[in-house]
């Protein structure tokens, strides 16, 4: 029992040690999602709802683009565990998101474009369900989120919000694009 508290609680501090390890070992080139990680963090990992593959690529598009940071990793990565640990009482999908079902780079949803294709994303990651080949947060993602001035986790966090309902998470994106940042 002490176990499983003490790994809720220090998750954050667990989560940055492993996160610490992989973009030390990437920078000396050993820059693979199956050479990355040690079995101990892969294990710490996936006993959050988080795979290898996920901390490759945040390490990966942050030595290639200078993003995503560690905090906006964190953040994305606190939502999947929180989703994982709650909505999915720790058991991992046993599903997997087929990237040809995505709609295509270019499509809008009322003259929002990459919207439609992110939405499912959004979802699969929520759930564990993005396959190797897609991340959550890569530079196209980043690219709307930037131009909407939204955050990468709070998009996740509303996505799962409003988890049946994309009219409101599509209102809610439209909102946010009117009104003025600050």
């Amino acid at each position: 029992m002490i176990a499983t508290i003490m790994n809720h609680y220090d998750f954050s501090a667990g989560f940055r040690a492993v996160y610490d390890r992989a973009t030390t070992r990437f920078a000396q080139g050993d820059a693979t999602p199956a050479t990355l990680l040690s079995p101990a963090d892969t294990a710490f990992l996936a006993t959050n709802g988080i795979t290898a593959q996920h901390l490759y690529d945040y390490v990966d598009d942050l030595a290639g683009y200078g993003e995503p940071s560690y905090d906006q990793a964190h953040a994305i990565e606190l939502v999947r565990r929180d989703y994982f640990h709650n909505a999915q009482n720790s058991h991992p999908s046993t599903a997997t998101l087929d990237p040809a079902t995505l709609p295509a780079k270019s499509d809008a949803i009322r003259g929002i474009s990459w919207l439609p294709r992110l939405l499912p994303k959004a979802r699969a990651k929520l759930r564990g369900e993005l396959p190797p080949a897609l991340m959550y947060g890569c530079g196209g993602d980043r690219a709307f989120f930037k131009q909407h001035q939204i955050l990468p986790h709070e998009f996740l966090n509303l996505v799962w919000r409003f988890e049946a309902d994309d009219h409101a998470v599509i209102d809610w994106v439209a909102s946010r694009a009117t009104r003025p940042s600050t």
